[in-house]
């Protein structure tokens, strides 16, 4: 018979989730939420990726702290496991992308020591002309601003993920702020922009509307 004393020590049976799919290999935590970010285009709350994975939100923030302290060089980091041998308590390697917290939810982003290597490199590989859907997403932005993917894509029914990523690229619209409601990244144009248009300010832009069907009124420029 199994004294009181045995059972607490036996190790805890996890409830099944996403993780565990019969047949395969029971994935770890802290591999999985990096999977999930590192496709992720918006920054990720907790409460989204403990949903994604069905688990506590507890264990999450765990598994985020620890894929930080892996990322900046610290231990390599891995969900603790019952069935696992000791781990090595060796430092690891600082990577050159962090985890970082905006808006509410996470996200990766290169350091910020490579932000003129990695620019150098986007403008490398882009063209001189941009493309007819860059300039359309680039003037929804600009007549729109600040606005996210999603209100972008709303307008321009068609995804805009790789436009945007041109842009920011080509320098000529940047992150200005997030939506305190969704956790979001809201677009607005630069100062290069403006020097590339040969204007002063926003304010000098022609008035969208009388080019739109119906002299639609709701494409003006809210923000300018």
């Amino acid at each position: 018979m199994t004294s009181e004393t045995d059972a607490a020590v036996e190790p805890e049976v996890s409830v099944a989730t996403p993780l565990d799919v019969p047949g395969q290999p029971r994935l770890d935590l802290d591999r999985a939420l990096e999977a999930l970010l590192f496709v992720a285009d918006e920054p990720q709350s907790l409460v989204h990726l403990a949903a994604a994975v069905a688990r506590p939100i507890a264990e999450v923030k765990a598994a985020i702290a620890r894929l930080r302290a892996d990322y900046d060089g610290g231990a390599p980091s891995g969900e603790p496991r019952t069935d696992a041998g000791e781990q090595s308590a060796a430092g690891g390697i600082r990577r050159a992308f962090e985890l970082r917290e905006v808006g509410g939810g996470w996200r990766f982003y290169a350091r910020e020591e490579y932000d003129a290597l990695i620019t150098s490199a986007v403008l490398a590989q882009t063209s001189t002309r941009l493309s007819q859907p860059a300039l359309e997403t680039l003037a929804v932005i600009t007549y729109k601003q600040p606005i996210s993917r999603s209100s972008i894509a709303s307008i321009r029914a068609v995804n805009v993920d790789s436009v945007v990523r041109t842009l920011l690229g080509r320098g000529l619209i940047t992150e200005v702020d997030t939506d305190e409601e969704t956790g979001a990244i809201l677009y607005g144009t630069t100062d290069l922009l403006l020097t590339n248009l040969g204007i002063a300010s926003l304010d000098d832009l022609p008035p969208i509307s009388p080019l739109l069907d119906g002299g639609q009124e709701g494409f003006e420029r809210d923000h300018l």
